[in-house]
């Protein structure tokens, strides 16, 4: 079921601000990248929503698709969306929001189920 997402609020940002990679101190050629607190609003919100990354909304508070998932990458690939992961179950088990007694596993995407 898909969600709803306005954006990260102040307290919301600082939560995770520090994890984010350093920008370098000079830049080559081409333009400035979008702030990492919108790209991380847009990639939350294709997450929470369910939506398709052509359908993003615009607006001062989202990157473009483009940008958004070429930072999605990047954290990918240097640990940057590990450590962000880490720190939402942090903060959730930390308020007992976690049940790690109890999983449940979807198989409805399964391939096998082609092959029937």
């Amino acid at each position: 079921m898909a969600g709803r997402f306005e954006g990260l609020s102040d307290l919301e940002w600082k939560l995770f601000e520090d994890l984010m990679p350093q920008s370098p101190e000079k830049r080559g050629r081409g333009m400035p990248h979008a702030p990492f607190r919108k790209v991380l609003n847009t990639q939350l919100y294709v997450l929470i929503t369910g939506c398709r990354w052509c359908d993003i909304p615009r607006g001062e508070k989202w990157a473009s698709k483009s940008s958004a998932h070429r930072w999605l990458k990047r954290w990918y690939e240097d640990g940057t969306l590990e450590k962000l992961k880490g720190r939402i179950l942090a903060v959730a088990e930390e308020k007992g929001m976690i049940n790690w007694e109890y999983g449940a596993v979807d198989g409805s995407f399964s391939p096998w189920q082609r092959w029937r």
